[in-house]
């Protein structure tokens, strides 16, 4: 679709570019159930028919929103060190998400082929050049990737299941506190009773670094081995 030349301009000025923005603008209010041809040609005033000029499916346009959010992604200056890479890959995905939460539910999915998203790729795949095989890179890749796209999933279900209950997790756990205390004082969870009272309790933020760092060691510890 990116190479699909546009049709010449009419009356009313309309663009993918102004396409995508309007459904991003969509999606970050009512998620990608808010977004449809109808309802991004109505923002735009303009009729549906004339968005399929530009785009031919919803599933395209989806993928041009999550294009236009790589270029968040993708940081102005690329650090030498693999590691650095990597762990500004992950938390700027973050820090997108967050922002963008419909974008947790497009992560993990085939990869979109647009010029922001390449660019992403192209900037990880070149800071581990030449470190060791080409399939251990591709691997340590889709390892940092598979953690942060779990992770970040994870976060944004429980900030929605914080809007869909009214409850934060600081109010939500003493909500569900008595039936949790009575499934664990019959001793059939011992180690689950373990993390409830003696865990500390880590924000999410943390978590995610935390989890990285732990990722990033085990790559690190994999790329210092000499190939089998």
């Amino acid at each position: 679709m990116w190479d699909r030349p546009e049709p010449p301009p009419r009356p009313a000025p309309l663009d993918r570019g102004r396409i995508v923005a309007a459904a991003i603008a969509l999606a970050d209010v009512g998620g990608l159930e808010a977004v449809s041809l109808r309802k991004v040609a109505a923002r735009l005033d303009a009729g549906p028919m004339r968005l399929y000029g530009y785009i031919s499916t919803k599933e395209e346009l989806f993928d041009l929103m999550v294009d236009e959010i790589h270029a968040e992604i993708l940081p102005e200056e690329q650090p030498a060190d693999w590691r650095e890479v990597l762990r500004i890959r992950a938390h700027r995905t973050r820090q997108a998400a967050l922002r963008h939460e419909w974008l947790a539910d497009l992560l993990g999915g085939r990869p979109t082929l647009g010029p922001n998203a390449l660019a992403v790729t192209e900037a990880t795949l070149a800071a581990l050049d030449g470190l060791t095989d080409l399939d251990t890179v591709r691997h340590a890749v889709e390892t940092v990737s598979a953690y942060s796209t779990g992770a970040i999933r994870r976060e944004i279900a429980n900030l929605r299941a914080e809007r869909a209950t009214g409850l934060s997790k600081r109010e939500w756990q003493p909500a569900s506190g008595p039936h949790l205390r009575k499934m664990l004082a019959t001793g059939r969870f011992p180690a689950l009773s373990k993390a409830v009272y003696d865990g500390a309790e880590v924000e999410a933020e943390e978590s995610f670094a935390t989890g990285l760092e732990w990722v990033l060691d085990a790559v690190a510890a994999k790329l210092a081995r000499p190939p089998a």
